[in-house]
């Protein structure tokens, strides 16, 4: 039942706003809380050139806002124009495809000053400084200003002129965080520029990064360590990969460096940070085969292309982007990142061996008893009798060393065996502890797809063809994906306007239910345009295999099938994780076992 709108008469009358509410508006699809103010006008300050952009906010954002820059700046005739909505220094309007620039829509600033009190100083070489206000929609005259050089934003008391936008706004600290988030993420995108972010409140210095120098991946390297850690880029091989005009650069986390959630996975598009559902989506397919559902990658990801083949003009807050080819981007990735992946070899990350040292803890000592150091057992020139209901024990046997040191080796060499499963290998600087079943897994798996590659996915007729009705567009879609489907074994055909026919299923599936698999592949298709499910349930029953044709936990190995397995590792891709994505092996330092024991 419909509501009277006590805002509309009886007989509605058309009537033009007033630029205070259509810039009111405008604030509400631009200005969503303080962060997106922030990344406004840092984009702003990148735009204009700027080296160094400070920024300084307080109470979460809600009371001030200072973005300082020392970028080109603005002469004082400009400035007026400057707080007018759809004026932009960007485009002149001819192309809005061409886009390469962060800001466009000259919206901004004129929001900004519709919703809170607004000061803009600037000054550009050879002018005078100047100053202009707005506060809620009112603007000021220019003034002459203070200023060396860049432009000063100080944004006070947001939304006050829309008191119940504040209502729906969260707690300080929350506010804070989606700030800090803002400027890390254009920190990421600009690693020649320096950023620091500050508390006025607390006058803490919450966030600060120096400019980077050197080639393009050293430079992103350096600004991903100050923002990521140095974990994350310890533990990522660097991704530099080039397809029909599209480049993908970037770092991606080794598979056993994952996180519990999608909280470090940072996309760029032309050096826009953007959260896309589709690259998403090719992210998770590039992973697939070696992270676990509830297990998450860690990326940085940058990619360039010609402007046209992108369209930023999507929303006002620009953070989402549509691709012309989104099937090339999304195989650019997927690709891209296994390479890499495959490059790093049987690399795991540090992490899991700093996650070992971290539960290995020394055997408290008794406080009241003295600390026997090493130097005080030399000093002592009687030997103490061995303890009571003991004998001397004959010298240890050492096994004599192969012909090979092994040693050498990245795995090194095996020997001995634990619980039947654990291999313990000796390297030239520390030791490696393998688990034998989750590394043959890996390594069956791998055999298995490079099978599956070679000689094509073997497919079985079905007797009766299942028929699966569903809508006509739905129909369209699968059959216009028909060739793609037969490589990976599904063979179907048009049974009438609205109905699909499947013909064959993949031979490794077995007695499958065709009609759940084909209604799988079009979910897939329908939410990111892609055949994976068909090649994800390949995948699955080849790992299902491998784990049933690998070692098996309780076998005891002789010293050649450990070496061996340890050889293999080191020639097969990504045989530092398993198929579920857990650590195949842990590698200790002599330095680290040496600290265990308090050697150092």
């Amino acid at each position: 039942m419909a509501r009277p709108n006590p805002n509309i008469s009886a007989l509605p009358v058309i009537r033009q706003l007033d630029d205070a509410a259509i810039n009111r508006i405008a604030a509400g699809e631009v200005v969503e809380r303080p962060a997106s103010a922030v990344k406004e006008l840092v984009e702003n300050s990148i735009d204009a050139g700027a080296a160094r952009v400070e920024v300084t906010y307080q109470e979460g954002g809600k009371s001030l806002i200072r973005v300082t820059d020392d970028g080109c700046g603005m002469a004082p005739e400009d400035l007026p124009l400057a707080l007018s909505r759809h004026a932009t220094s960007k485009i002149d309007g001819s192309d809005l495809l061409n886009i390469q620039s962060f800001g466009f829509r000259g919206e901004a600033l004129p929001s900004l000053g519709a919703v809170g009190r607004l000061t803009v100083t600037s000054r550009r070489t050879g002018f005078d400084a100047a100053q202009i206000s707005v506060t809620g929609g009112e603007e000021s005259a220019v003034r002459p200003a203070a200023l060396s050089r860049g432009t000063v934003v100080e944004l006070r008391d947001l939304f006050f002129a829309t008191p119940a936008r504040l209502k729906f706004l969260r707690s300080d600290r929350a506010e804070a965080q989606a700030i800090a988030d803002v400027v890390k993420r254009l920190a990421m995108a600009e690693p020649f520029v320096g950023f620091s972010l500050k508390d006025a409140g607390t006058g803490r210095d919450v966030f600060r990064a120096d400019p980077q120098s050197g080639d393009l991946f050293d430079a992103l390297g350096g600004r991903l360590s100050q923002i990521l850690g140095r974990e994350f880029t310890q533990n990522a091989v660097p991704v530099d990969a080039v397809r029909e005009g599209v480049t993908l650069t970037g770092f991606a986390a080794l598979p056993t460096y994952s996180r519990g959630a999608a909280v470090s996975q940072f996309f760029f598009v032309n050096g826009r940070p953007v959260r896309d559902k589709q690259l998403t989506g090719a992210l998770r397919g590039a992973y697939a085969d070696f992270l676990s559902r509830d297990r998450h990658p860690a990326v940085a990801l940058f990619i360039e292309c010609d402007p046209t083949r992108v369209d930023v003009n999507v929303h006002p807050a620009k953070s989402e982007v549509r691709f012309r080819e989104p099937g090339v981007v999304r195989g650019l990735i997927v690709s891209a990142l296994r390479h890499a992946l495959a490059e790093a070899g049987h690399r795991a990350s540090t992490t899991v061996a700093d996650g070992v040292l971290g539960a290995m803890r020394p055997e408290p000592t008794n406080p009241s008893e003295p600390v026997v150091y090493q130097m005080d057992f030399a000093s002592r020139s009687r030997p103490q009798p061995p303890p009571s209901g003991f004998s001397e024990a004959p010298a240890a046997q050492v096994e004599p060393e192969p012909a090979i040191d092994l040693t050498s080796h990245p795995l090194g060499a095996a020997r001995a065996q634990l619980h039947e499963n654990y291999i313990v290998a000796q390297t030239a600087t520390g030791m490696i502890l393998v688990d034998a079943h989750a590394a043959h897994e890996r390594l069956v798996y791998e055999r298995l797809k490079a099978q599956v590659a070679a000689n094509g996915v073997t497919r079985q007729a079905l007797l009766i063809p299942e028929i699966v009705e569903m809508s006509v567009e739905d129909a369209q879609t699968l059959l216009g994906q028909a060739d793609a489907l037969a490589q990976m074994g599904l063979a179907i055909e048009g049974f009438g306007a609205g109905a699909v026919a499947v013909q064959e299923t993949p031979a490794v599936l077995g007695l499958c239910n065709a009609k759940a698999l084909l209604l799988d592949v079009l979910d897939e298709l329908t939410d990111g345009g892609t055949t994976r499910a068909v090649k994800e349930r390949i995948d699955a029953v080849l790992s299902r295999v491998a784990c049933h044709g690998s070692v098996r936990t309780g076998r005891r190995m002789r010293a050649e099938e450990m070496n061996a397995l340890l050889r293999e590792m080191e020639a097969t891709p990504h045989s530092g994780q398993c198929n579920h994505g857990r650590p195949t092996y842990v590698e200790l330092k002599l330095t680290d076992i040496e600290r265990l024991f308090g050697r150092t």
